[in-house]
C-alpha cells in the first residue's frame, strides 16, 4: 500500500511544486506515493463560491467557514488517514510525528488562509493542528510541503541508503554532527584529523561529542529532553 496524500487548499496549483523534484519527485513518478491537490473553493457557497466570512466578535480579516471545510473534507474521503490542519497555533512538527505518519496510509492536509479557520470544524473532525515554524506564513501550503517532504523521504525505497535516515538530526534526539568532504584543506581550513585517522571508534566518539555539543548550545530544549530520556533509558 503506497502513501497517499490529499491537500485541501485554495491554491492547488502550488502542488506538487518542489515535491515533483529530486527524491520526492522520482518517488512520485515511481508510484511510491501519490498526491492529490483539491480546491476548497469547489465547495464554496453561492454564485461566487464563498469560502470565508467575517469573524464573530469582530476583528480584521476573514475566517474559513466550517460548513465549506467539512464538505471539502468529506469529498477527500480521509478514511484511516490522519487529518492535519496547518496553523501557527499548532503543535511544533517533530521527527517523531513524521516517522509515525510515514509508516501509515498517508495524510490529509488542510491548508489555512486569511485569519484561519473556524475552530469547530477542527474539533468536530478530530484534526491534528501542526505548525512547521514559529512564524506566520501567508497560508498552510508551505507547511504542507514541508510535512510531506519530511514524510516521503522516509518511505521505503525513496532514499538510497537506510542508514541515511538513522544518522541525521533528531533521529537519536540530537542534532547531527558536522560533515566534511574533499578537499582535505580548503582556504586554509582543514578537516578534523580524527576523520582522516581510519579509527572508526574514534570517529564515532567524535561525532557523538559534536552532536551533543551542537544540541546543547543551539537547541537547549532538545538537550534537556535528551538528558531526561538518557536517564530513563529512552536515548
Amino acid at each position: 500500500m503506497s502513501f497517499h496524500a490529499t491537500v485541501l487548499t485554495l491554491f492547488p496549483e502550488m502542488f506538487p511544486g518542489p515535491l515533483g523534484l529530486s527524491l520526492a519527485g522520482r518517488a512520485l513518478r515511481d508510484g511510491l506515493w501519490s498526491l492529490q491537490a483539491r480546491n476548497i473553493r469547489e465547495h464554496g457557497l453561492g454564485r461566487h463560491r464563498q469560502v470565508d466570512d467575517t469573524p464573530f466578535g469582530g476583528g480584521a480579516g476573514m475566517v474559513l467557514r466550517p460548513d465549506v471545510l467539512a464538505a471539502a473534507l468529506a469529498a477527500a474521503e480521509p478514511g484511516a488517514r490522519p487529518v492535519l490542519c496547518l496553523t501557527p497555533r499548532g503543535a511544533p512538527l517533530t521527527q517523531a510525528m513524521v516517522r509515525e505518519w510515514s509508516a501509515g496510509p498517508g495524510l490529509v492536509l488542510l491548508c489555512g488562509r486569511y485569519e484561519g479557520m473556524d475552530q469547530r470544524v477542527i474539533e468536530a473532525r478530530g484534526m491534528i493542528e501542526v505548525s512547521v515554524c514559529d512564524a506566520v506564513l501567508s497560508g498552510g501550503e508551505l507547511g504542507a510541503l514541508v510535512v510531506l517532504d519530511a514524510c516521503v523521504r522516509l518511505l521505503p525505497g525513496v532514499m538510497g541508503g537506510a542508514e541515511s535516515a538513522v544518522e541525521e538530526s533528531f533521529s537519536a534526539g540530537l542534532l547531527e554532527y558536522p560533515q566534511y568532504t574533499r578537499p582535505a584543506e580548503w582556504e586554509g581550513r582543514t578537516v578534523p584529523p580524527v576523520l582522516l585517522s581510519g579509527d572508526h571508534a574514534a570517529v564515532a566518539r567524535w561525532r557523538r561529542e559534536q552532536a551533543e555539543t551542537a544540541t546543547r548550545t543551539r537547541r537547549p530544549e532538545l538537550w534537556n529532553v535528551f538528558l531526561t530520556n538518557s536517564k530513563t533509558g529512552l536515548a
